[in-house]
């Protein structure tokens, strides 16, 4: 068995769901279910004895001990995170407690169970922390991109908190000898994401009519990454990696944050057209928020040299599979987007206002 934390996460339920499509390996999912932990994303589960769901926070030192002395899992997957730039500058205690803490936590009982296993399941344990580019900072538009060796320069509470963490995972293994792993990603998409992210949220707008926001003038740009190509670099990961290493996953896809918006308008014009007009009429410049990095990419050479892992899917197919999903997908979107939702959407954007 292996243990899931944030499984219920839009990387995490992507991860278990791939992982039980290729493997009768059962998989413990322990997730806080909080606005983005979404059990409904793993409803193809239900009755699926494989997959154990438990409500519950990483840093709740007694339950993980429990769990860890119950189910006996060979490997721990930290997906748990709280995870969006925007709501860490407007409520950044959440991503401290989260992100920092309970990492720590989990660390501590993850590290007493290994230390009480025999020599042999000790040997074949591993820790791997999934983490976030953000850490590395912000890149000009002609510097190389990041890889595992670059300096730590958060800019944002969220990735501040990310970088502490990734920090103990690390301190951990030179401290104490856990075998850890820990991955850096590039931005994900694709299906199952919570529509406060950017493809998500231009997806869910555009077929409603309502503006599509961009922070600043559009050319922030990030590595697009899609959620099952992350997936398959996690389980090559988990098989080959070397404890102690870090491994940059990304997907070789930098784009402006205006041609993303510009390519799901096209395949919405496409796949659902609106009588109205071209989608793209739709996109609505606002105020830029504070500390926004300007570019982000990925050196990812390091996961295929050692590991053989290279993305199989380009943007092009990628995307596409991701606005089919969004648009065949209406009751899970109508469901995600109520509530805390709207709730958010009101407090990230109100009083930005058109550009």
């Amino acid at each position: 068995m292996i243990l899931v934390t944030g499984g219920a996460g839009f990387i995490g339920a992507n991860f278990i769901l791939d992982w039980l499509r290729l493997f009768d390996e059962p998989v413990l999912n322990l997730d806080k279910l909080t606005y983005a932990g979404n059990p409904e994303s793993l409803a193809s589960l239900a009755g699926d004895a494989r997959h154990v769901l438990v409500q519950g926070d990483i840093g709740d030192r007694a339950l993980v001990a429990r769990l860890l002395a119950t189910h006996r899992p060979r490997a721990v997957l930290n997906f748990a995170a709280e995870s969006h730039v925007d709501r860490s500058i407007h409520g950044p205690e959440d991503f401290i407690q989260t992100n920092v803490v309970g990492t720590f936590h989990l660390l501590e009982e993850a590290r007493a169970y290994w230390q009480g296993l025999p020599a042999a399941e000790q040997a074949a344990f591993r820790f791997l922390h999934v983490s976030t580019d953000e850490v590395y900072g912000s890149l000009g538009p002609d510097d190389a991109p990041f890889t595992e060796t670059t300096p730590y320069a958060p800019n944002s509470p969220y990735s501040a908190s990310k970088a502490a963490s990734d920090h103990l995972v690390r301190a951990y293994h030179h401290t104490y000898g856990l075998p850890v792993l820990t991955t850096n990603c590039s931005n994900n998409y694709g299906p199952l994401q919570f529509p406060e992210k950017l493809i998500p949220l231009m997806i869910l707008n555009a077929t409603r009519g309502l503006p599509l926001p961009i922070y600043g003038d559009g050319m922030n740009v990030r590595d697009w990454l899609y959620v099952s190509d992350h997936c398959a670099a996690i389980r090559a990961v988990l098989a080959r990696g070397r404890p102690g290493e870090t491994y940059n996953v990304g997907g070789w896809n930098e784009m402006p944050n205006l041609d993303i918006v510009k390519t799901v308008c096209a395949l919405l014009d496409e796949m659902r057209p609106d009588p109205a007009g071209p989608h793209a009429r739709l996109i609505t410049y606002v105020k830029d928020r504070p500390g926004h990095d300007r570019r982000y990419a990925i050196d990812a050479r390091k996961i295929d040299r050692e590991l053989g892992w290279k993305p199989a899917e380009t943007f092009d197919t990628g995307i596409r599979k991701t606005v089919r999903w969004y648009l065949d997908n209406p009751g899970w979107v109508e469901r995600v987007a109520s509530g805390e939702y709207r709730t958010w959407l009101n407090t990230n954007y109100a009083g930005r206002g058109a550009q």
